[in-house]
């Protein structure tokens, strides 16, 4: 008896061990969070509606991180260029008249040439700064978003929806999709029970592309990839073509985060231009490091852990405290708990190489 009890001790100090002891304490203060809501007087089944739908905006944005992660360019602090490019997609979708579900459609097809040219010259700029690509990519991302405020004024819009009204030309900073694509996949087959209410069409549409990014590793690609992730000198030396490996991750990446910022759209409501994707990589990066994801190394079960745990402590956190101090905090609390996880998360980034 004794020993079957030492061994299923071992077991669960194996398994917590695997799970990490961060991640563990982590979990436990998001439960913790809910069994307080109902105490503090928020509704349950709406907080975790709202967890599960801020993992549905930001799940496909989080795996964006894989790929590059996977061929050893580390982590993309350049998402924001491929959220340039859903965004380009986004508002020519409106320019060119599509609506209803179809401008979703439209939209990602008018976004993905950006994302392949962007995410082409990204890729190249990489491989000519091997050894300081996180580095470089925070410079691409920030300098795309300023290049960028410039663009959204100059460029020839003229759909009424989306110019400023009296001056007739130069994009708002913030366009609603009421009649465009607003919970376009959100709608498609949601489930509703009381307050609770589950986006099941975004949730499958993340399912697709998270078994298609699966599928992709396990291909002859895939497996290049990750090896050149793993020893770039030892798969140079079986014959795989690094840069151009490194190029694919690149381009890859770029297009997820073009696709999951127009799923983010779909379920915020609103386009959102000028500087408002220039923080945006940061929380993606976050959720996949949380998630148990290293610089080295990362699953795509670190990207739904990572995610549900870093939008479930955002979402929660402010709705308990403000019922517990019964006073108006939440956007305080909010940045001061989605930016110390930021900085908790980056801090844990070397760990794959010790």
């Amino acid at each position: 008896m004794n020993e079957q009890k030492l061994t299923f001790t071992d077991l669960i100090k194996t398994k917590a061990q695997e799970f990490g002891l961060p991640r563990l304490i982590i979990t436990g203060f998001l439960l913790l969070l809910l069994v307080l809501s109902p105490i503090v007087g928020a509704d349950l089944p709406t907080q975790i509606s709202n967890i599960i739908n801020r993992f549905s905006w930001n799940g496909i944005l989080v795996l964006a991180m894989v790929p590059m992660i996977h061929s050893g360019c580390g982590l993309n602090f350049g998402l924001p260029l491929g959220i340039i490019s859903g965004l380009l997609g986004a508002t020519l979708s409106i320019e060119l008249g599509f609506q209803g579900p179809l401008s979703f459609i439209m939209a990602a097809l008018l976004a993905t040439p950006f994302a392949l040219v962007f995410g082409s010259g990204y890729g190249w700029l990489l491989n000519k700064i091997k050894g300081g690509e996180m580095m470089i990519a925070t410079y691409v991302g920030f300098s795309s978003v300023s290049m960028m405020c410039m663009m959204w004024l100059l460029l020839p819009y003229h759909s009424p929806n989306m110019v400023w009204g009296m001056a007739g030309k130069g994009l708002r900073t913030t366009i609603s999709l009421e009649g465009y694509y607003t919970q376009a996949l959100a709608s498609f087959l949601q489930i509703n029970i009381g307050n609770l209410s589950i986006p099941t069409g975004a949730i499958l549409f993340f399912a697709l592309l998270a078994f298609g990014m699966w599928a992709f590793l396990h291909t002859k690609t895939g497996t290049a990839m990750t090896a050149v992730g793993s020893n770039p000198d030892f798969a140079r030396s079986a014959g795989i073509n690094v840069d151009k490996i490194r190029m694919i991750s690149v381009v890859m990446s770029t297009w997820l985060a073009a696709i999951g910022i127009l799923v983010y759209e779909q379920g915020f409501g609103f386009v959102q231009l000028y500087m408002a994707p220039f923080y945006m990589a940061l929380p993606a990066v976050s959720a996949i490091l949380i998630g148990g994801a290293t610089v080295n190394k990362a699953t795509i079960m670190n990207v739904v852990v990572g995610t549900i745990l870093f939008q479930g402590i955002v979402t929660m956190t402010p709705t308990v405290m403000n019922n517990l101090i019964h006073l108006d905090m939440s956007e305080v609390i909010r940045i001061i708990v989605s930016n110390g996880m930021i900085l908790y998360a980056l801090t844990r980034k070397t760990e794959g190489t010790r």
